[in-house]
């Protein structure tokens, strides 16, 4: 299965492989050398830990780069009055009597806990496309889905300061 990436999402990713080979990797290569340096490698607890550090930098390069090969790129444009990706939507929850905010990203970058929704979740399928003051019904699974009125979607965004999710 691919992601479905936009240009930006794939530029960051882009530039974090790049920061990941040129700075990291040589500050985690002397780090192993200075913990082998210190002696019997049997008891050497920094050499361990340098080492895995420098596993995972590489591990995450990998990752990057099958992400990116393996990418569907998507655009994000949408209509001047309909949700979108990178659009902050603010929807009435009925069930609930509250209002929440929500950002509509792609997956890689959602995180709930921070108001940032995948375009993948149930909430952001349902609310993409979609314009303000319509009622949409977001469907959780088969025997559960409940009803949201999208009040307000904010264009404005500016998408330069999110991060990737790391995993």
């Amino acid at each position: 299965m691919y992601d479905e990436l936009t240009k930006s999402d794939i530029a960051k990713m882009e530039k974090e492989i790049e920061h990941r080979k040129l700075v990291l990797r040589k500050e985690l290569i002397e780090a192993v050398k200075e913990a082998r340096a210190q002696g019997d490698l049997s008891e050497n607890f920094e050499y361990y830990a340098a080492k895995k550090e420098k596993n995972q930098n590489e591990s995450r390069i990998r990752y990057l780069e099958r992400m990116i090969k393996t990418a569907k790129i998507i655009s994000d444009d949408s209509k001047d009055d309909e949700v979108g990706i990178n659009n902050i939507v603010k929807v009435w929850l009925p069930e609930d009597e509250e209002e929440e905010t929500y950002r509509i990203i792609t997956t890689i970058r959602g995180n709930s806990l921070e108001g940032r929704i995948s375009i993948d979740s149930p909430l952001g399928k349902a609310l993409l496309g979609h314009k303000v003051g319509e009622q949409v019904i977001v469907k959780v699974n088969d025997d559960y889905s409940y009803p949201v009125i999208i009040r307000e979607i904010d264009k404005s965004v500016d998408d330069s300061g999110d991060t990737i999710r790391k995993f």
